[in-house]
């Protein structure tokens, strides 16, 4: 936890999820009124692409707006999810 991906030769995975953008707090459905527009989403995310793969960094991507399978087997001690805060 020491190092970063590049020094221990690991590889990064970005998958764009618009569902944690779900507010659950009232009711039976979940409401979206907090996310960003598609395209503004869609624009934030090939953004952060961009900038990873600038610095060089292994990277895969999910496809935004398609309906992905993704599966994760950890291999150590933790996992981190990071969110953006949006301007929005």
């Amino acid at each position: 936890m020491n190092r970063d991906l590049s020094q221990v030769g690991g590889e990064l995975l970005l998958v764009p999820q618009f569902t944690l953008a779900a507010d659950t707090n009232s009711g039976n459905r979940p409401s979206f009124s907090t996310a960003a527009p598609p395209e503004l989403g869609r624009r934030r995310f090939g953004e952060l692409v961009e900038s990873v793969r600038r610095r060089g960094q292994k990277l895969a991507t999910g496809e935004f707006g398609a309906d992905m399978q993704v599966a994760l087997v950890n291999d150590g001690p933790v996992t981190f999810i990071l969110r953006v805060k949006s301007d929005h």
